[in-house]
């Protein structure tokens, strides 16, 4: 089969729990992780850079080790549950499943990665402000350049990836589910950015903004879970 096309059924119990398991890890990754580190308000009065990690400035180096820890354990098991939907494209497409397995694998390994180095750059922030606050910002951005820039482009790239073949694979009929079901994916976390963005400059507000990919994998797995039974009977 050139194509690499099959038609074999998933192992549907399997899946389910890993979709499961998957809605309990990015609760962790969310507030352990992101709500955690990005709890805090800006000062209006700045602008810029100094305005946005002016948001930091409350949140302390034990939220920051928390943070940094809770979130890479939930980012971790999150982006294995994902192999839940790799399985459900596997069953009707080899060709397609493989791509998307390259790209879940390249953000296996740099997701977490991207995460920590996140909540390292707000330490530094922090850390420089207590003693030089008038150059906290610069090191900070300095520190961003040199280490979180690169691996959070290389992240970028596998998120592409893997979002852009599932979302292909579920509109093409290449998973059991209904097509439309391909609105459920990392990407409409984004809507969260946007409701945040409105709502202005509320602590918690923020803090479920810089969660916005954890809030696309729950609502992913959960919609996926809940339309389960739809998929089974087609």
């Amino acid at each position: 089969m050139n194509d690499s096309q099959t038609h074999k059924e998933p192992d549907w119990e399997r899946i389910a729990h890993l979709f499961k398991l998957g809605i309990a890890a990015s609760l962790v990754a969310l507030i352990g992780g992101d709500m955690l580190l990005g709890w805090g308000r800006v000062d209006e009065s700045l602008a810029g850079m100094e305005q946005y990690f002016s948001r930091y400035l409350s949140v302390s180096d034990t939220r920051i080790f928390w943070a940094a820890l809770l979130g890479m354990i939930g980012i971790t098991i999150e982006t294995l549950c994902f192999f839940g939907i790799y399985r459900l494209i596997d069953a009707v497409s080899h060709k397609t499943a493989h791509a998307y397995r390259a790209g879940l694998i390249g953000m296996l390994v740099f997701g977490p990665f991207c995460h920590v180095m996140c909540c390292a750059n707000v330490y530094v922030f922090n850390a420089v402000n207590r003693i030089r606050p008038e150059i906290a910002v610069k090191e900070a951005v300095d520190f961003a350049k040199m280490f979180l820039v690169l691996v959070s482009a290389i992240f970028l790239l596998f998120f592409i990836i893997m979002n852009a073949v599932q979302i292909r694979a579920f509109a093409k009929g290449l998973t059991p589910y209904p097509k439309w079901c391909a609105v459920f994916c990392m990407l409409i976390g984004i809507f969260d950015i946007v409701i945040m963005k409105i709502v202005g400059n509320q602590a918690w507000a923020y803090a479920l903004s810089t969660g916005w990919l954890s809030i696309g994998s729950m609502i992913t797995f959960a919609g996926l879970l809940i339309n389960m039974k739809k998929a089974r009977n087609k």
